[in-house]
């Protein structure tokens, strides 16, 4: 990465309180710090460019300006990451300085900061919108698991595919691997922008995928495929979980 793309380049964290499965999780102690600020090493690991969290409640702010980094104020409005995103970068950067925003979610504690570079790889063909990742299945039970969103893509370099379609459904059919989408994205300004305008789509809705919006709006996703999916946190397991792999670090 050049001086000037980490210039223009930015990592941003959303995070919410209001978890119903593991409420305050953004402030969950894993290894001695608040969770959210783990994400955020992992961000700042990733040497892509600045790092800052977005979250709607002064004790997110708190936790993270005491561990040394910045925090954006956003409405409590927001239904997605997307949106809260979207947000904080405009009160950050009004004058459009920034072209590159890596929306990493604040419940991925031991994510690898090598992917959230990686996620940034697909950006430099100018004709791609929205950048994520993927990882082979190798489990069984993976291929038939409606909470494993896969996506189904077209190869078109080695680790790159251009998505089609994302599902919990088993896809595609038939002899060949399935990918696990990996829910962290890099979106090209005016992308987000025109993301987080469009309404709900029907595939959306059905699904449940947010990502499904930007392919049926004509928007181009292509995915790099890492080696390793991070452990989202959502639920006390999880969170048990997240401290047993940190404290081995």
């Amino acid at each position: 990465m050049t001086t000037q793309e980490a210039r223009e380049t930015i990592v941003l964290i959303p995070a919410r309180m209001a978890s119903t499965r593991l409420p305050g999780k953004p402030l969950a102690p894993i290894g001695g710090l608040p969770m959210i600020v783990q994400v955020a090493m992992r961000a700042m690991e990733a040497k892509i460019g600045p790092v800052a969290v977005c979250a709607d409640t002064d004790d997110v702010r708190e936790a993270v300006e005491a561990a040394g980094f910045r925090f954006i104020m956003t409405g409590t409005q927001h239904q997605s990451g997307s949106d809260r995103i979207a947000e904080a970068l405009q009160t950050l950067d009004p004058e459009g300085r920034i072209k590159r925003i890596v929306n990493l979610q604040g419940d991925l504690p031991t994510v690898d900061p090598q992917s959230v570079a990686a996620a940034l790889r697909p950006l430099d063909d100018p004709a791609v919108d929205i950048a994520t990742l993927a990882v082979e299945i190798t489990e069984d039970d993976e291929r038939t698991n409606p909470n494993v969103v896969k996506v189904v893509g077209t190869e078109i370099a080695p680790n790159r595919l251009r998505a089609l379609y994302f599902t919990r459904a088993t896809a595609p059919h038939g002899e060949g691997p399935l990918y696990h989408h990996v829910g962290l994205y890099a979106y090209r300004r005016e992308a987000l922008t025109r993301f987080v305008a469009l309404g709900p789509s029907p595939l959306e809705l059905r699904e449940k995928l947010e990502q499904l919006r930007a392919l049926e709006a004509g928007m181009r996703i292509d995915v790099e495929i890492v080696d390793t999916v991070p452990l989202g946190v959502d639920t006390p397991a999880d969170l048990a979980k997240a401290r047993r792999l940190l404290a081995k670090d």
